[in-house]
Formats: structure tokens, sequence, C-alpha cells
């Protein structure tokens, strides 16, 4: 392509250290369409299954990627070996995570200070 926009090589290593991809992504890809690309071919047989891209952390050279970025600003290029193919973490936030935060909201509030004010 011209103009430097070469597309972008990427795979997704799971937690479980399968692979989605590699597969390649205009640099200006943002990384919410990254996760919905994952979600979409997110192995069948896997127990923990992401239902939105909200589901899904990208991590990049120990960075998390926030999803209004594009792939080209997400890039660490330190490392890259031109032409190589990136591979970007993907993490699932487990779902009981969303329900322990309602808790918390709906739990009455405590003074939890043993302070003693003279």
């Amino acid at each position: 392509m011209a103009g430097g926009k070469e597309p972008i090589e990427v795979k997704f290593r799971l937690f479980d250290g399968t692979d989605i991809g590699p597969s390649k992504y205009d640099p200006s890809t943002t990384v919410s369409a990254l996760k919905e690309f994952i979600i979409s071919r997110w192995p069948q047989d896997k127990e923990i299954t992401p239902k939105t891209v909200n589901d899904l952390k990208l991590i990049n050279a120990g960075r998390i990627l926030e999803n209004n970025r594009t792939l080209a600003e997400s890039r660490v290029p330190v490392g890259e070996v031109p032409g190589g193919v990136i591979t970007m973490h993907v993490v699932v936030r487990p779902p009981q995570a969303d329900k322990n935060k309602k808790q918390l909201a709906n739990s009455p509030k405590q003074n939890g200070c043993g302070c003693t004010i003279l």
C-alpha cells in the first residue's frame, strides 16, 4: 500500500496459549474492531466466552489497549521485526467482577473507621 499504510499482521494469543490468526489489518482499524473480530472467531470449545468487546482486554508489549485507539496508535515499534507478526494477548474479564461491583454499590455504607478524635 502507498504512503506507509501497509497492513499490520497481528495474531491474538488466548489465555490458554492458543492463537487466533494471524490476519492482516489496516493501520486505521480500531482496537474495538479487533475485539469484535476476536469474538467472531472465538473457539467454541472454550469454557470462558466473551460476549461483548468490554469483556476483553488486548495487551500489546505490556500495555492495555484502549477501544477507541487505532492499531497504528497502539503499536510499540521497539522490538518489532519489519514484516513480522505482532502477537497481542487477550484477557477475558471474569463475569463475576460486574456482579461484585453491583453488590458493593447496593450494600449499606458502614463506618469502618476505628479512630478516636480527641
